[in-house]
This record gives C-alpha cells, structure tokens and sequence, in this order.
C-alpha cells in the first residue's frame, strides 16, 4: 500500500502575516484566533503538522469551545497524537492562569455579599471546570464583605469531606462575622443530599456555639445552583 504524502508547509515559512507569534505582534493579541493563541502555547509541530494544525486538534475534542476545554488535564492532552507531556503541562498551566485570573477578578468585584446569587457568582468560576468534588467556604465580616474565599476540601466524583473544626477554626482566626458554604455536584443533580443536609445542620450549630453564622450552603453544578437559605432549610 502506498503512503499517501500530504504537503506540509511548517509555520517558519508561512507569510509573516499568517504565523501566530508575528501576527500578534504586529496586530495585537486580540486579533488571534483560539487555536491561533493554542498554537503559541504548544509552540512546534510535528513532520507532517503545524503547531496550529495541532491546536485545532486540540480545540476540536470539545468542538471548539474553550470552556470546556478547561476541563481536561494533562493526560486528556497526551491523548492526541502530537501531544506530549510538555506541551500538555503548557496548555494545562496557561488554562490555570486564566481560572486564577478570572477568579482574582470575581472576588474584587463582588465585594459585599447580600444574596445567594452574589455568593454564586463568586463561587461559580471556581467550579465551573471540576470533574471532582469541592467543599469551599466563602468568609465574611459584619458588613457582608469577603475577607477570604478559601477551599476546605477536595475528593472524588461522588462526594468529599468537610470538617467544621479545621473551617471554624479559620473563621475564627480571620475574626469572621458568617460564612457561606459551597460544594459542587459533578453530576449535575442539585438536589441536596441527606449528607448534605446533616452536614448543613453540624456547621449550623457549631457557627451557634461560636457566634459565627451560616448565612447559606450552596450547591453547584454547572451555572445552576441550589441554596439552602432561599429554600428555607437553615432553620
């Protein structure tokens, strides 16, 4: 059987115009497209593909949306052929940033909390991309402002442990008036659990005992969420 060839041009020899690194430079780095900005992260190709051919290899496994793109980890990366291990730690580590960026952003523009849906803004990039289960606690003063957002707990796909000591203990050395507790379904199913309720109920009373309050429990999947406070639980 014959090979067939496929011509390939590398990206050293396309018009200044076309090659990523050159256009963002000349253009600015709005002007890339998504695998264009992908092709820097993974920087070379291979002998018969560009690093932007790679890229929209990449970009199709989730049929171009970056989002869930966000949701793979390196070993989903070095499932495509031309992926290594350094170039899936890159886009890992870029995908990183920008999650820790965006979250940066989401804490300093949410400054006072009054409502669940305040508190699932703020929670909501932050879960936005597991596949596992979090326990997180949003701290806060007297004035409803966050002093802290802080994971207690991470575990597998079907649940995790949070442990009211460890999360009292911190609020305390914060000075922390109340907080808020958030943890995701990977399953999509936001109906509270009865873990979850007892588990509600523990840090209800413990918060009592220390005069730190519970405003709410938060449970979340993707951009949807159950509150325990709006649905009169955290009696």
């Amino acid at each position: 059987m014959t090979e067939i060839m496929i011509d390939f041009t590398p990206i050293s020899q396309w018009a200044e115009d076309d090659r990523p690194r050159e256009k963002m430079m000349l253009k600015g780095i709005h002007s890339l497209s998504d695998a264009e900005l992908l092709a820097i992260l993974i920087s070379t190709g291979t002998k018969r593909e560009s690093a932007l051919d790679l890229s929209r290899k990449v970009l199709s496994i989730t049929k171009n949306n970056i989002n869930q793109l966000g949701k793979l980890d390196v070993l989903d990366f070095t499932k495509i052929k031309g992926i290594g291990k350094a170039k899936a730690i890159t886009i890992a580590a870029a995908l990183e940033l920008g999650r820790r960026r965006k979250n940066i952003q989401q804490e300093n523009n949410s400054e006072v909390i009054n409502s669940s849906r305040s508190a699932f803004d703020l929670f909501e990039p932050i879960f936005s991309d597991l596949v596992r289960e979090e326990f997180w606690v949003l701290y806060l003063n007297r004035n409803n402002k966050v002093i802290e957002l802080k994971r207690a707990s991470e575990g597998g796909v079907s649940g995790t442990v949070a442990d009211p000591r460890i999360i009292f203990k911190h609020a305390v050395l914060l000075l922390a008036s109340s907080i808020i507790l958030a943890h995701n379904h990977p399953s999509g199913n936001l109906k509270p659990s009865e873990h979850d309720k007892k588990l509600t109920k523990k840090f209800m009373e413990a918060g009592w005992a220390l005069d730190v309050h519970v405003v709410d429990h938060l449970i979340i999947s993707e951009h949807q969420y159950f509150s325990f406070a709006d649905q009169g639980l955290l009696l």
